[in-house]
């Protein structure tokens, strides 16, 4: 078969362009420029270029494909420039779908997210769970437009589109924030942790496949939470310990400690610039803030698995340690 996907050059992109190419199937990416593309091209995928908020730059290679998988997004967590989140993640989903509709092509999978929820309170929510603001950061807001206001009312209207929301996404090339920590704690650079912060996390393989259980058994018009087992960033680093012998922080900071270094930064930052993480957005979403999610729906109707964290961290870890030469205590 052959299938459409934005994101391609992204984390779980790219981990689910190499699923598809291993699968034997004709890929299509769309990349804003061929200079990132030379992986792509080593896989055998046809390169398009252009942006998913030029409608017509997607036309051409969405024409005549069995399926879309829509999985770029703008994803800055405390970033100062904040201009291209809605243009992104709301129009650019709108333009997609709309092109999906326009082509008539028979399914899309759109990654959406659990933030979306906000912080579950140390809930395990399903995809009847619904949070309508306000939001912890402006990537929680423009995803929940594109997931409430664009694709389900599409799909409400009939258009074939199915919805995955992973949680947090791990894994080897993670360049996001997440790797980030994973980096610093074993350079010895990570201060502190946060308490009670927890995510459902998923391995970006599982991730990945997930989206392909999605197409090829996810019923249109449905929701899809692909997360995997739940674990506080304590527990987590704790693992790495043992796993690696490097220290985790011992210092760790309450949620009102976060919550005022948030507002005290909120000052500073319009004065300096700051690392996203040290931005008022990006302590923010570590006060205390929980991104849970159970995956039984997907589990139960797409036969979705995601394997225990400190499998995949060790991969993770032990991944990171060979680029960085850090060797074990």
């Amino acid at each position: 078969m052959k299938f459409f996907i934005t994101g391609a050059t992204g984390f779980i992109g790219g981990y689910l362009t190499r699923q598809l190419r291993e699968a034997g199937h004709d890929v299509v990416a769309l990349v804003r420029s061929y200079s990132k593309a030379g992986e792509l091209l080593k896989l055998g995928v046809t390169v398009s270029e252009g942006d998913i908020t030029d409608k017509h730059s997607m036309r051409p290679p969405m024409t005549g494909v069995d399926g879309v998988f829509h999985v770029a997004a703008w994803y800055k967590i405390g970033a100062r420039d904040k201009r291209f989140a809605y243009d992104t993640n709301v129009e650019g989903t709108r333009l997609v779908l709309e092109l999906v509709k326009e082509l008539g092509i028979p399914t899309c999978v759109y990654t959406s997210t659990l933030t979306v929820f906000s912080d579950t309170h140390g809930q395990r929510v399903d995809e009847s769970y619904r949070h309508d603001g306000p939001w912890l950061s402006e990537y929680d807001r423009t995803k929940w437009i594109a997931h409430y206001q664009v694709a389900e009312p599409m799909m409400r209207a009939g258009l074939p589109v199915v919805i995955v929301q992973p949680g947090a996404v791990y894994g080897p090339g993670d360049t996001s924030a997440l790797g980030a920590m994973f980096r610093d704690y074993l350079s010895r650079r990570l201060p502190l942790l946060p308490e009670q912060v927890a995510y459902s996390w998923g391995h970006a393989e599982d991730t990945a496949h997930g989206h392909l259980l999605a197409m090829e058994k996810g019923r249109a018009g449905e929701s899809y939470i692909i997360a995997g087992p739940a674990h506080t960033l304590i527990e987590t680093l704790d693992m790495a310990e043992r796993i690696t012998g490097v220290k985790a922080p011992r210092i760790h900071a309450s949620p009102g400690m976060m919550r005022a270094m948030s507002r005290v930064m909120g000052v500073v930052e319009r004065a300096i610039p700051l690392p996203p993480t040290f931005t008022s957005e990006g302590l923010r979403v570590l006060a205390g803030v929980t991104y849970l999610g159970n995956s039984a729906k997907a589990e139960r109707e797409l036969g979705f698995t995601a394997r225990p964290l400190e499998e995949g961290l060790r991969e993770t870890l032990e991944y990171e340690m060979r680029l960085l030469r850090v060797g074990r205590n």
